[in-house]
């Protein structure tokens, strides 16, 4: 039987350049050399795209074919390739844009759609489907750069700030007091023109994992613990002991269900495909409130997203194989959609 062909998209211009490319490796190196045909892809901090050699071995693009950003008369970057496996992390990879260039190429690719994609990357608008859809969320105002000097916070102290369209807690603040708050607005606007000024929710963080196309599941939830920070910050996250992700959660079981509940319902709410993790808060008094969703979370083999599916049985070379089905599936029931 004929190898499958991946390609494996990594790197972005996007500040979460290197967490990408870290995830890529890992997965570029634990896809079946025996099952698939895998080419890198990298795209550089310039926009730039770089092609490796086509092989099923686990070496990242190196020396290889430069591009431009492929466009119509660019070299074709998927000729021949079956499956694209997006691992890109905030803008100009996780908000639509490149799934956008994957649609109109007309190659499958793993995950989330265009307006899955888009709307996930966007707090705001993805707090606002999840309202209409009786998901609960963490409360928020938004602010667009013009309003940058008539900021309302009607939460008090502590009081979070964000980019509205960037992860990996880039750009992120919490502030204690009014001066506090003024730098946390100023460092957001640097990241993004439309801000959150967010409530601050005293509980426990929990994630829980999603897979699937039509009939997508969730995996066992896991709490976050940081170690190395009061909050889940960016070197929590990627610091080598920044956190203990404890699995199961040491919730009750009743807490336990309504996370894997609402986490498949953002799932469906949001229009996504393929996989999700979704982010929450278990609050003080027992409710479950939706944070974020991240469409193309941090994938190496010992990531949360990954993690939480090992502890539910599905280990990460497994995990891989799924999504690559997945994305096939999708694929061929769109090509019998007329247009």
């Amino acid at each position: 039987m004929s190898r499958v062909r991946v390609a494996v998209i990594m790197g972005g211009r996007s500040s979460e350049h290197d967490i990408s490319l870290a995830s890529a490796r890992s997965v570029v190196e634990s896809l079946d050399p025996d099952r698939y045909e895998v080419r890198p892809i990298e795209i550089g901090r310039d926009g730039q795209w770089e092609l490796g050699p086509a092989r099923g071995q686990s070496e990242l693009a190196k020396g290889g074919e430069k591009l431009p950003v492929p466009l119509n008369g660019s070299p074709q970057p998927f000729e021949g390739v079956d499956v694209v496996f997006p691992v890109l992390h905030g803008p100009f990879g996780e908000d639509g844009t490149v799934q956008g260039f994957l649609e109109l190429a007309g190659v499958a690719y793993v995950g989330a759609g265009v307006t899955a994609s888009a709307l996930c990357m966007d707090k705001d608008l993805f707090k606002a489907v999840m309202r209409d859809k009786g998901i609960p969320v963490v409360d928020s105002v938004t602010v667009l750069e013009r309003q940058r000097n008539r900021v309302e916070n009607p939460f008090g102290f502590p009081v979070v700030v964000k980019p509205a369209r960037l992860g990996s807690s880039v750009g992120i603040s919490i502030a204690k007091t009014p001066e506090e708050l003024s730098r946390a607005i100023d460092l957001a606007f640097e990241h993004d023109e439309k801000i959150l000024v967010e409530e601050y929710c005293a509980g426990i963080e929990v994630e829980c994992s999603v897979l699937g196309n039509d009939s997508p599941i969730a995996s066992i939830p896991g709490e976050i613990v940081p170690l190395v920070s009061d909050w889940y910050d960016f070197s929590a996250k990627y610091d080598e002991g920044g956190m203990d992700l404890i699995v199961p959660p040491r919730l009750d079981e009743e807490t336990i269900a309504r996370v894997q509940e609402l986490a498949v319902a953002s799932f469906v709410a949001s229009d996504c495909e393929g996989m999700a993790r979704v982010d929450f808060f278990v609050l003080d008094d027992g409710e479950v409130v939706v944070n974020e969703l991240n469409t193309i979370p941090g994938f190496t083999a010992t990531s949360v997203y990954a993690k939480l599916f090992e502890a539910s049985g599905i280990p990460y070379g497994e995990l891989l194989d799924k999504l690559v089905d997945l994305a096939l599936e999708r694929q061929e029931r769109r090509e019998r959609l007329k247009y």
